[in-house]
């Protein structure tokens, strides 16, 4: 290697090294954008299925109102 391709070798190496921690930083938000979009969808998991349980519970007791209105019909 002779002296006249040293500075376009250092400009090369500079270059990718921009390139280089450009990335880095771009897996490190990209793992932090990861983290909390999985943390966000362990939340509305969870809020689903309270919302499912309750959803259930509300159903049981309108068909429980319905037999006893049916069965006030029925008596009356």
């Amino acid at each position: 290697m002779d002296e006249s391709s040293k500075p376009g070798l250092e400009r090369e190496f500079k270059r990718l090294e921009k390139r280089l921690d450009e990335l880095v930083g771009v897996v490190a938000q990209l793992k932090e954008e990861n983290r909390a979009l999985r943390q966000r969808q362990d939340t509305l998991s969870a809020e689903r299925a309270t919302l499912t349980q309750k959803n259930e519970r509300v159903r049981a007791r309108v068909e429980a109102m319905i037999g006893r209105l049916k069965a006030m019909e029925g008596g009356a």
